[in-house]
């Protein structure tokens, strides 16, 4: 194949959309969008239909421990490390249609596209669904890319458990996705990932194509206040150890941390559940989340001592005891510049208008990227939303961001005829 025609090489526009559209019935919401938790039977089956379509592209399908899954087209040296493209299949509890599904289905149809054309690689190229990415159902995000890279141990990750006691490995053996290849050890040549932009930047500046350079770094925490259960009625005002005034104060502190460090800072309580949670009852407990992200792992540090010295303050003025545990962080990663090239001259190839973009969202090419060279493409998503069941990706952004993975690929797997 020459190079005109590897330039003008394109994906299935319609095969991808057609994909996306079927993935989308398994959890479908009222509102359009997906609940599809991991290690649901609903994504049970999501992953046997991606494992059945892999195999009906010729690729041999393997689970690692993690329930990690690979699917392998060979190369015309396949002794050599794979081209890696993959993303995620579960979603929020009310999540959309594209967020880490895209990343999947266009690594796969980029396949089918090169099966389509007879075009070889020298290297193998490997797609692949990471479990558990969005730490919905089991937190942190992100485990499996984690124990995969070696940030988490197996054993830690097996024993995650949700609010029912279901632990992530109990759950990985009852969906039948407890695989039998070890966790990491992989060489990989090259990592590419893509997805939803999840903000609003690319839209606004009619960017078709989002060059990922950095990801900001993350922290995860998880606080516990306790005070005393008791009567509404009888129990006078300054005699109160109010769990919920004392968490009602660390939101209003998380709130104003992030806004200190404004534009680059994001502070969030994402999660809050209150004991006993009846109307004439003084809270007695109450668990909440804290999620902080900054692109200067300085600046991130400076928002968690802040948190830790508010948080001690407060409980300490409000007579609750507390808990506070840091279960989750990364320092921003700066993602290989030999793929970041690849994505934005893939970008240059076809045409498509693009900018390089910093990620707000962690993602598992974060932790791969501990491991292996590693690159992401954006594209745009409309107004920016996203973890939300009206997220919207246009048809012609999807085909943007499966073209530029597909010349990221062919560039890092070496083209043969």
């Amino acid at each position: 194949m020459d190079g005109q025609q590897i330039t003008n090489l394109a994906i299935d526009d319609k095969r991808l959309w057609d994909a996306l559209m079927e993935v989308a019935q398994y959890g479908a919401t009222a509102k359009g969008g997906n609940n599809r938790l991991t290690l649901t039977d609903l994504d049970r089956q999501v992953r046997d239909l991606f494992a059945e379509w892999c195999a009906q592209a010729g690729m041999r399908v393997s689970v690692d421990q993690m329930g990690n899954m690979f699917a392998r087209r060979p190369g015309t040296r396949d002794d050599l490390a794979p081209v890696m493209a993959g993303s995620h299949l579960d979603t929020q509890p009310t999540g959309g249609k594209y967020d880490g599904v895209l990343g999947v289905l266009a690594a796969l149809e980029m396949v089918r596209t090169l099966n389509d054309r007879g075009i070889e690689t020298e290297r193998p190229i490997e797609i692949v669904n990471w479990t558990n990415e969005e730490g919905s159902r089991f937190a942190p995000a992100m485990i499996a890319s984690g124990v995969f890279a070696g940030a988490f141990t197996m054993d830690w990750a097996y024993a995650r458990a949700d609010r029912d006691g279901n632990t992530l490995g109990t759950e990985l053996e009852r969906i039948g996705y407890k695989g039998d290849a070890p966790v990491g050890g992989r060489d990989i040549h090259a990592f590419f990932e893509l997805h939803i932009e999840q903000g609003p930047i690319l839209e606004a500046e009619e960017k078709t194509v989002g060059v990922v350079t950095d990801c900001q770094g993350q922290r995860w925490y998880e606080l516990t206040l306790t005070g005393f259960e008791a009567h509404a009625g009888p129990t006078p005002m300054d005699r109160r150890r109010d769990a919920l005034v004392g968490a009602a104060q660390v939101i209003d502190l998380v709130n104003r941390i992030g806004l200190e460090r404004a534009p680059d800072a994001r502070a969030t309580v994402g999660q809050i559940d209150v004991h006993p949670n009846s109307r004439n009852v003084i809270p007695g407990e109450v668990f909440l989340t804290i999620d902080f992200r900054h692109p200067d792992d300085a600046a991130l540090e400076e928002m968690c001592a802040a948190l830790e010295a508010g948080v001690a303050e407060i409980a300490e003025r409000t007579g609750l005891d507390r808990k506070l545990e840091q279960i989750f962080s990364f320092a921003p990663v700066h993602f290989d510049e030999t793929c970041v090239a690849a994505v934005r001259e893939g970008a240059k190839a076809c045409g498509y208008s693009h900018r390089d973009i910093l990620s707000g969202a962690g993602h598992d090419a974060v932790y791969i990227a501990a491991v292996a060279p590693t690159a992401m493409v954006f594209v745009p998503c409309v107004d920016g939303v996203s973890h939300n069941e009206t997220e919207e990706c246009k048809p012609e952004w999807v085909t943007a961001g499966a073209n530029v993975l597909l010349h990221a690929v062919l560039e890092m797997a070496g083209r043969v005829g």
